[in-house]
């Protein structure tokens, strides 16, 4: 099981692109995988034919473990993996035989071997295996760990479909298998609830976590917990940004697709002013803060099973057309599940706006171990004074910084909101 993102600890194996005999080449896309933060495409990592599958579909197992074997046409699995499997089926079989002879002397020697009585115990602590591997049982191929877990789970091996090598019965296989078996007994007993979910509504459905759902959890901990975080806050002129924008419509941009949005002009602008302030564009990291020389900005995606954030490489390279493009063709295949780990890994900062849901004003939290993160609220009509005393309609947006206290303090954060102020009153700015 392939590592595809820095938290993933386990995947689940979604879907087979090739079956076993299936020749494959190098880079071919051959199996979807889901980690914690989304459903991946898994490319061959070399040519050859894939010659065992060790996961079926739907299985989940631990980073480093077997998936499949890709070998060269006609070529088996590795000759040292066959004789610890052929070790791992002859172990059962000596297991078997050796608690049997002792029997056999006893029988025969009943009056001498009165006296050791006592030591009987331990040997008739190990009856349970062979006893259940009699029958259909003894006849299935299934590894020693598959034999035990079986035990321990009663499971029937005879009922298990082995997906190991020639059909052998693996630990996963019989785990499956065991979820299956308890899964009926669950849904009935859940049939007699509803009297119970009556009396306390809002607890009549429970959802699961996903994998990335618990990833979030343990990453916001791990923010709120040990990172000091501050915040501080502006609201700026957005009526420059609103002409700007209509100034692009009026001129024809072109389609829906590739227009530029409000929210490009502030991914650019926050891009600039971490070029302009370096010190903010920081982690935290033990005994030292480390100052990146490239801005790779972090973009904050909803999604249906919570919260992904493409990244924009070398941003400050990147005009703002080439910002818009990219954050747009991330996005959607955020929310299709269609990213590669390193799209969504890393990041120096991250640049969340909820303007669109009608959020005036937020706190974000910050994704360690970057040094901050933006939170883009709405552009609002509210009555300001002009520069001659007068009332007037004007249009106002809020943006919150929240930082790692060990990394930017206050003057360091209002030095960066100054010259994001400043870009984004002055849009012609990031046009050039």
């Amino acid at each position: 099981m392939p590592k595809l993102s820095d938290t993933m600890t386990e995947g689940t194996l979604v879907a087979w692109k090739k079956k076993k005999g299936d020749k494959v080449s190098s880079g071919e896309v051959i199996a979807e995988i889901e980690t914690d933060k989304a459903t991946m495409e898994w490319e061959s990592p070399e040519d050859g034919m894939l010659t065992e599958i060790y996961v079926e579909e739907g299985g989940k197992v631990n980073v480093g473990d077997k998936i499949a074997f890709i070998g060269g046409e006609g070529e088996e699995e590795p000759a040292e993996e066959k004789k610890e499997e052929q070790k791992k089926e002859e172990e059962p079989e000596e297991k078997e035989e050796k608690p049997k002879e002792p029997k056999a002397e006893k029988k025969e020697e009943k009056k001498p071997a009165a006296p050791k009585a006592a030591e009987k115990p331990p040997a008739e602590a190990k009856k349970p295996l062979p006893e259940i591997e009699k029958g259909e049982e003894a006849r299935v191929k299934a590894s020693p760990v598959a034999r035990r877990v079986a035990v321990e789970l009663g499971v029937d091996l005879a009922s298990v479909q082995g997906t190991g090598p020639d059909g052998r019965v693996t630990e996963t296989d019989v785990r499956a298998a065991a979820k299956l078996k308890t899964a009926a007994p669950q849904k009935t007993a859940a049939a007699p609830k509803p009297t119970a979910q009556a009396a306390r509504p809002g607890e009549s459905t429970r959802i699961n976590l996903s994998g990335m759902r618990k990833i979030i959890a343990q990453r916001l901990v791990e923010s709120l917990g040990p990172v000091p975080h501050f915040y501080l806050n502006i609201d700026i002129d957005a009526g420059p940004l609103m002409a700007a924008r209509e100034e692009l419509k009026s001129a024809g941009e072109g389609s829906e697709e590739s227009k530029i949005t409000v929210n490009d002009f502030v991914l650019k602008a926050a891009v600039e002013a971490a070029v302009k302030v370096p010190r903010a564009n920081a982690s935290f990291d033990g005994d030292a803060i480390v100052q990146y020389a490239d801005v790779d900005l972090g973009v904050a995606v909803a999604i249906e099973d919570g919260l992904l954030t493409p990244v924009v490489r070398a941003a400050q390279s990147k005009s703002l057309r080439e910002i818009s493009e990219l954050v747009k063709d991330l996005a959607h295949r955020a929310r299709n599940k269609r990213m590669k780990p390193e799209e969504f890994q890393g990041g120096t900062f991250t640049v969340s706006n909820l303007g669109g849901m009608a959020i005036d004003s937020f706190s974000a939290v910050i994704n360690p171990p970057q040094g901050f993160i933006l939170a883009i609220g709405r552009i609002t009509k509210t009555p300001v004074i002009d520069d001659g005393d007068q009332i007037v309609v004007g249009h106002r947006m809020s943006i919150t910084m929240s930082c790692d206290h060990r990394v930017i303090d206050g003057a360091l954060g209002a030095a960066y909101l100054k010259e994001l102020r400043h870009l984004l009153e002055n849009p012609a700015l990031l046009l050039v």
